[in-house]
């Protein structure tokens, strides 16, 4: 029996990642539960177990006295002497107990300690093993709509994608493959439950981190993101190796890398630009693809003025003011953009004393 004992607990311990020591320690206190619900008490009881062969004795320590009023805690001396001549009044006896003597509702009850118990440790191991990954991405399997939402298997237990958390356009089909944020990880009665996002900014900057390498390895850092899920993402990097090329690693042969994330983001345009520490130059690099004249930045407030040539107004502005908006958040600033004619008629050329100065500023395309 100790055998197939110990056969089960090591198929418990692979199968549901509970230590072999824990689930000894289930036995034990199911063995204490036992003689608690037999005896009516338990705190002189011990259980010895030795965990390489599965073999366990239960002892009742009781006091060796003249009369015996508690047979549970108490022992006769001569019954004590009877066991070793040795022993004397006030001596402690320890006296094994028959488990197999347990009746079936205390028998039932250490089942139901150990079982609870494995439930237990089953919950503890799966919201450790999904908490290590919080803010970080993980790979699900698409099973089914429930509403709005989607049920995403995630290998040992499912998570709810939200209507919230999903990329606006995006659909899925059965047992479809997506790559997630875990935003958090919560420990609950009924196990972990894990909040999953595909609209999340960190999912790009986690993706970058797993397709640059650089960008891994702390080469290359990710200062800034602004993000419209489904839509447009812009991000800025910085390289703290001269010899690396931020943008362009970022980019890869070919643009390799980043179609690789923009392919996983279904088709996402990724805007990457150079971080700059001169707030008028990262936001003249935060309106990319447009081009700019001249870039006006008031650190302290937080505003900037921005001309543009007339032909790239619409450009700089964006979709539905999308690419001005993204740029906004990228960098902080609020951001007013003005064509040139509209610059001029606002009078906003005459903090120039010269055309040629706000032409030094422009720089050199690309």
């Amino acid at each position: 029996m100790n055998t197939e004992l110990m056969e089960a607990l090591d198929v418990l311990e692979k199968e549901k990642n509970i230590s072999k020591a824990t689930l000894l320690e289930a036995i034990e206190q199911s063995l204490l539960q036992a003689c608690k619900n037999h005896f009516g008490k338990a705190d002189n009881v011990k259980v010895n177990i030795n965990s390489e062969t599965g073999e366990f004795s239960v002892f009742a320590e009781k006091e060796v006295v003249e009369v015996v009023e508690d047979s549970v805690l108490q022992i006769s001396l001569v019954d004590a002497k009877m066991k070793d001549g040795r022993y004397d009044l006030g001596d402690i006896v320890p006296v094994e107990i028959k488990s197999k003597e347990f009746g079936r509702i205390a028998t039932q009850n250490a089942k139901n300690v150990i079982l609870q118990k494995i439930r237990e440790e089953e919950r503890k191991a799966l919201y450790s093993h999904y908490y290590e990954k919080e803010r970080d991405i993980i790979t699900g399997v698409f099973q089914r709509y429930v509403g709005r939402n989607a049920s995403i298997n995630l290998g040992k237990i499912d998570a709810l994608l939200t209507e919230n958390e999903m990329t606006k356009g995006e659909t899925y089909e059965t047992n479809e493959r997506i790559k997630l944020y875990v935003v958090e990880v919560k420990d609950t009665p009924k196990g972990p439950k894990i909040m999953v996002s595909r609209s999340h900014p960190e999912l790009v900057i986690r993706l970058f981190e797993s397709e640059v390498t650089e960008v891994h390895d702390g080469t290359i850092e990710i200062k800034a993101i602004a993000r419209e899920a489904g839509s447009r993402t812009k991000i800025a990097v910085w390289s703290n190796n001269d010899d690396v090329d931020a943008v362009g690693a970022c980019v890869g042969v070919n643009g390799a890398r980043v179609n690789a994330i923009v392919d996983e983001l279904r088709g996402e345009k990724i805007d990457i630009i150079e971080w700059n520490e001169n707030p008028a130059l990262l936001i003249e690099n935060a309106l990319s693809p447009a081009k700019v004249i001249s870039v006006m930045a008031d650190p302290d407030d937080r505003t900037a003025k921005v001309i543009v040539p007339d032909y790239q107004l619409s450009l700089a502005i964006g979709k539905e003011g999308q690419n001005a908006r993204l740029a906004a958040k990228l960098t902080q600033f609020k951001i007013d953009i003005k064509s040139e004619t509209q610059a001029r008629e606002a009078g906003d050329f005459d903090i120039y004393d010269e055309e040629e100065e706000y032409d030094t500023e422009m720089e050199p395309e690309a």
